[in-house]
């Protein structure tokens, strides 16, 4: 309930904000926040995604596109509520659906009774590996796992584009500048 009610107060920090750099900041808290909370429901693969990508890299990238943009957000001309009603009804969407799920760690859930037991039995025959969550990820989700690294090596290009880009235009105005003093 403590990492649950420190998320919901960073998040409403990052929403009250003008200062960019504190709130690139807060996201990273929010985002270790999001990560500690999945070590503590036992998905420790998905925690050090979130810590590494969400806390790491992207906290990173903001704040070097902070370093090319203005330092304070502008005010909006528009009226939030209809973007607060869009969350709220998604929000209520997504708890409604919730409601027919089984208690977490539940024995009688349909993947501790049907999936985890067919895993356990065939992982080790059909694959070679004795880790079953090694064998689950690097053969029956191999796709999966391919196209995540596929998406990761995508935007890795694509961040690279970008930065050899302000690389260029910053050379060509100080070139401009310089051609103008002259």
């Amino acid at each position: 309930m403590t990492l649950f009610t420190m998320l919901v107060a960073t998040a409403i920090a990052i929403v009250r904000m003008q200062r960019l750099f504190a709130i690139a900041m807060l996201s990273g808290v929010f985002s270790l926040l999001s990560a500690l909370l999945f070590v503590v429901l036992d998905a420790v693969d998905v925690a050090f995604t979130e810590a590494a990508v969400g806390a790491g890299i992207s906290t990173v990238l903001v704040l070097g596109t902070l370093a090319l943009t203005s330092r304070v957000a502008k005010h909006s001309t528009h009226s939030p509520a209809i973007p607060l009603l869009v969350v709220l009804v998604t929000g209520a969407t997504l708890m409604y659906g919730t409601l027919d799920m089984p208690n977490f760690g539940s024995p009688d859930a349909p993947a501790q009774t049907h999936v985890s037991p067919d895993y356990l039995e065939r992982s080790p025959h059909e694959i070679g590996v004795p880790n079953v969550v090694t064998a689950i990820l690097a053969s029956y989700r191999g796709y999966d796992t391919l196209g995540e690294t596929a998406v990761v090596f995508t935007a890795g290009i694509g961040v690279l584009l970008l930065i050899s880009g302000l690389h260029r235009r910053r050379e060509d105005e100080d070139e401009e500048e310089e051609s103008g003093e002259s």
